[in-house]
């Protein structure tokens, strides 16, 4: 396994150079050209899957099922996706109400690539999201630079050498720390790409401003569970037990805290203990499905956060510095402004946190963080409703933890403090690409067009009568009622729907006659 090894600053200009100057040369554009790119990163990543099980065992203790199952055959399945639907992506489109005397001159929406783009990957799944974004630039038909994270820097290395089979004027890989990230967004980039913690984004954003340069910030949250009176204890356990310690934690749309209606607690933390002793019967330190914490500066953060709660530990707290190791632990919390609530843990401690009411649960998650990246509403439909009503979040997994961001192809993202922009799937492609507006406007439109010409002296009302519309609303707000307009569209409120209504008025109609008929014969 090779050693980690920073790319040289003096380097990292002239690499942007060649990135842009490709890009300029329209080689990456044509879809023959991002095909042949996506086989080539397929099978780099089909050759190097025994460089990256080792890496990811080195950085983060991961096993071979989780490495399989949330690395490399996402990326590789995610490659295969996008080449079976690339075609259609990359298509013209129709933009949707354009009347009919405008849309004489050939109204498209064309979908070009944002140029030279950078992607910063993050260290909790450092195959996933780097290759994921990195992906949607190429079926973009942009140039990317790839910064994979140092802090699983055996990962790191591998991620160069699968980037190298490609177009090294078009695809590139940094490494390094904050030297080497500093002067990459000295660079100017036609986007940047980033996953990790909202101080790091900030900074991005910032620097990005500079340049109005655009950003995609998938961040993370201080992601809020609800497990109410009417919830499934024992599905509520497993599933949040197996959202929060899947990567030892590290997953930025695990649930931070459990907001439990106080009467449900004892059963609750007594299905947490049956769920965690059926999925590591030998304990989390001896299971071979346990990840470890990625550095040694995450350990002591973490440690931290358990030193400084006020809470009560009820599971768990052993701990081994040497090995990372940081046991699954459950804390009761009864004060919202308790460490464990105000910060992201993004390890595997949860909280959790008695409520009154839903009412009270709401009122708190809103407090802490009114934009987590999820939520997690356990009850009944009226109740999970509720939450996802009154509490904005960039996705939410009802009776679950974090299903949504289990799904390859659902567009993610975060909002307000959780982040900005969305990705995966089409949205992947569509991230890293500009929709173009272009019409073309034929010669024998001009006698149509005469009116938009100076002088305008006797034009204003012809030209009115062409442009506006009436409106079907008084002053007061409320709809204008016509009998014609509701015979005309049978009461659909518009022409398209008073379409449907009618030919199925006439189809019922069809086939009443036609049952008539028969029973007349016989």
């Amino acid at each position: 396994m090779a050693d980690f090894t920073a790319t040289s600053l003096d380097t990292i200009p002239a690499l942007s150079k060649t990135l842009r100057t490709s890009y300029a040369a329209q080689k990456t554009k044509s879809l023959e050209w991002r095909q042949v790119q996506l086989r080539k990163l397929y099978w780099s990543i089909t050759d190097n899957e025994q460089a990256l099980l080792d890496a990811l065992k080195t950085d983060l203790n991961k096993s071979v099922y989780e490495s399989y199952l949330s690395e490399i055959d996402w990326c590789k399945n995610d490659i295969l996706f996008v080449l079976e639907n690339l075609q259609k992506w990359m298509a013209d489109s129709k933009p949707a109400d354009v009347r009919f005397p405008l849309s004489l001159a050939s109204p498209r929406i064309r979908k070009d690539p944002l140029g030279a783009v950078l992607v910063i990957g993050a260290y909790n799944f450092p195959v996933q999201l780097s290759l994921g974004p990195f992906i949607g630039a190429i079926a973009a038909g942009c140039t990317a630079l790839l910064k994979p994270s140092e802090q699983a820097p055996a990962t790191a290395m591998v991620l160069g050498k699968i980037v190298g089979v490609m177009d090294g004027s078009c695809y590139a890989v940094a490494q390094g720390g904050v030297p080497e990230t500093t002067e990459i967004l000295d660079q100017k980039w036609d986007k940047i790409f980033y996953t990790g913690g909202a101080t790091v984004a900030k900074i991005i954003a910032k620097k990005a401003a500079e340049t109005l340069t655009p950003v995609c910030l998938e961040l993370g949250g201080k992601n809020p569970a609800f497990v109410t009176k009417n919830a499934d204890l024992r599905l509520a356990a497993r599933r949040l037990m197996w959202a929060k310690f899947h990567n030892a934690g590290q997953v930025c749309i695990s649930q931070n805290y459990i907001l439990v209606d106080k009467e449900m607690l004892p059963g609750l933390l007594q299905e947490i203990r049956v769920a965690l002793q059926e999925y590591m019967p030998k304990g989390a330190k001896e299971s071979p499905d346990y990840s470890r914490i990625a550095t040694e500066r995450q350990w002591l953060r973490l440690k931290g956060l358990l030193d400084s709660t006020k809470g009560k530990i009820l599971l768990g707290g052993e701990m081994d510095q040497k090995t990372r190791f940081l046991e699954p632990t459950i804390v009761k919390v009864t004060d919202p402004n308790d460490p464990l609530i105000q910060e992201e843990t993004f390890g595997p401690i949860t909280s959790l946190v008695p409520v009154d009411n839903l009412e009270q649960a709401i009122r708190i998650a809103n407090e802490v963080d009114d934009t987590p990246l999820g939520a997690y509403p356990f009850g009944n439909k009226q109740e999970t409703d509720k939450v996802l009503a009154e509490l904005r979040s960039g996705g939410a997994s009802v009776n679950d933890g974090f299903f949504h961001g289990s799904i390859p192809t659902l567009q993610f993202g975060g909002v307000g403090n959780s982040g900005q922009g969305s990705y995966r799937g089409k949205a992947s492609f569509d991230c890293f690409t500009h929709q173009r507006s272009i019409v073309k406007t034929p010669g024998w439109m001009e006698g149509q067009l005469k009116v938009r010409y100076p002088p305008y002296e006797g034009k204003l009302k012809s030209f009115q009568r062409m442009n506006n519309k009436k409106p079907n609303f008084n002053r007061e707000g409320k709809v204008n009622f016509s009998l014609l307009g509701w015979i005309l569209s049978l009461g659909a409120g518009s022409k398209t729907g008073g379409l449907v209504r009618y030919a199925i008025v006439l189809l019922v109609a069809a086939s009443a006659r036609k049952y008539l008929d028969a029973k007349a014969k016989l």
